[in-house]
């Protein structure tokens, strides 16, 4: 009798290292029958030879390793790897190592205190090509940035610049314009799911071809894009 053929779709290789941390994951993960944990390490380094040899669609990876640390390598895997995502799962709550880990490419963070379901959400989505952020992180993203642009004027200085970003949005349906602005707000996949009347796939979905329309690789482009063109409101 021939073998089926494996159910599992998103493959995962895990960082971290704590043994105990990682055999937890890893029981946790094998639950689903659509992920498979493929390889680990306990070091940047190894992550990346990881990375190179396995191929993986999902990284999940502290940021405290011994040597090259979880943001190092997540930027490294980037820029080699671009078809591997990085979710971030960490202890750290603080705003600088939440805004350092998008600023090296990663596409979710998640602290270690987060619910096990919540874990298989942040895989599903960054797989996906979405954005997985922990509650509560969003807004800290946009003031960041709000900040930055009332430091630095991020309005279009020509009729030119200003032509080019009407072009932009005009790319995006009325549906994807909602979504975008309802993400770069900080709103989570289910809150906009919720919202309107959607399922938590087709708003991925969605959140996936806004991003591919517009050339934005990562959350801080998105939300850098959205205040480029007035959807961040001037105060949270």
């Amino acid at each position: 009798m021939p073998e089926a053929p494996s159910t599992h779709s998103i493959r995962v290789v895990l960082a971290d290292d704590h043994e105990i941390l990682r055999q937890g994951l890893k029981l946790l993960l094998g639950l689903q029958p659509e992920m498979q944990v493929v390889g680990e390490a306990r070091t940047g380094h190894e992550v990346i030879e990881q990375v190179e040899r396995l191929c993986p669609d999902v990284v999940v990876m502290d940021i405290s390793m011994p040597g090259m640390d979880g943001l190092q390598a997540c930027s490294i895997i980037r820029s080699r790897q671009p078809e591997t995502q990085v979710l971030i799962l960490t202890m750290h709550e603080s705003e600088e190592y939440f805004l350092q880990a998008l600023h090296a490419g990663a596409a979710g963070y998640l602290v270690k205190k987060a619910a096990p379901a919540e874990l298989h959400s942040a895989v599903s989505t960054v797989a996906q090509g979405g954005v997985f952020l922990y509650p509560g992180l969003a807004k800290v993203l946009i003031r960041a940035y709000l900040n930055e642009a009332t430091s630095s004027s991020v309005e279009p200085s020509s009729l030119q610049e200003t032509t080019q970003l009407e072009t932009e949005l005009h790319v995006l349906t009325p549906r994807e314009l909602e979504i975008l602005t309802l993400v770069a707000r900080g709103h989570t996949s289910r809150e906009i799911a919720d919202r309107l009347v959607l399922s938590i796939k087709t708003v991925q979905a969605h959140r996936a071809k806004i991003m591919e329309k517009l050339d934005l690789h990562n959350i801080t482009h998105l939300v850098r894009f959205a205040i480029h063109h007035g959807l961040i409101p001037p105060k949270l």
